[in-house]
């Protein structure tokens, strides 16, 4: 994957997205799908509910995925599921630089990772894993959790 970085300390590189509508397909098949094409290598997979014709209701699949694993993956989506083709596309992307850290927190060590856009911390986002510990830790609500812990942070870094 070719990467290039520009003054604003974005990057820019290339990737594939790869797409197909599904319908027929269970949400067990759906979940299983998903592990196993991050397994595979995809670096990102989502489902979008939407309606086909004669009124049946569907997902669209889509993968981003690196250039050179595009095919396989295809390939995989095609003998995995109901779909009778995938589209594949070829799209650039620009990307933020990240870090993680770790915070001590008023609740305890947490990591966090911050997005950075000319050289200046443009968001911070704890992470999942560390969230749920400390709440139930805590005997604490996730979501007020989170939500506090956010502000917290928000606060710390001099975000809005």
């Amino acid at each position: 994957m070719d990467t290039s970085t520009h003054a604003s300390g974005l990057q820019r590189d290339t990737v594939t997205v790869l797409e197909t509508n599904l319908d027929n397909i269970s949400g067990e098949v759906l979940g299983w799908l998903m592990d196993k094409l991050f397994e595979k290598g995809a670096l990102d997979v989502n489902y979008i509910p939407m309606m086909m014709k004669k009124n049946r209701p569907a997902v669209l699949l889509r993968v981003i995925a690196r250039p050179e694993d595009a095919e396989s993956l295809a390939e995989y989506i095609l003998g995995g599921t109901t779909t009778l083709g995938v589209r594949i596309i070829p799209c650039e992307r620009l990307i933020a630089e990240r870090r993680i850290e770790t915070v001590e927190s008023p609740w305890g060590a947490i990591r966090v990772k911050l997005k950075i856009v000319n050289g200046a911390i443009a968001g911070i986002a704890p992470e999942y894993e560390d969230c749920a510990y400390l709440a139930d830790k805590r005997s604490l609500p996730l979501l007020q959790f989170m939500q506090g812990l956010q502000s917290w942070l928000n606060q710390e870094y001099h975000l809005s």
